[in-house]
């Protein structure tokens, strides 16, 4: 059994999945919820797929990947923490569309 990354991002996966089950009901949530539910399973995901792949160019396009969903997620945390400690908007919020 793998004791490394592979069940790190899995244990991420899982505490991402009940983190979201704390977060407020309310519609600016549900979106988010799904989002870095999605990215946090997929990086985990990915990950394992690589472990199986045809080729070392599927591995390393499999890991990049998880890479990838890695840095979602990592948005998706950024989002929340800016709202649970600003209130519902950011102070530095330019609304101004260029």
């Amino acid at each position: 059994m793998d004791n490394g990354l592979g069940i790190r991002l899995f244990n991420f996966a899982v505490k991402v999945i009940k983190y979201t089950r704390q977060l407020p009901r309310a519609k600016e949530y549900d979106n988010i919820k799904n989002q870095i539910i999605k990215s946090a399973t997929s990086s985990g995901a990915n990950y394992e797929e690589a472990q199986g792949a045809s080729s070392k160019a599927d591995f390393v396009n499999k890991i990049k990947i998880a890479l990838k969903e890695m840095r979602v997620s990592n948005y998706w945390l950024r989002i929340i923490h800016e709202i649970k400690t600003n209130g519902s908007e950011p102070s530095s919020l330019n609304t101004r569309v260029i």
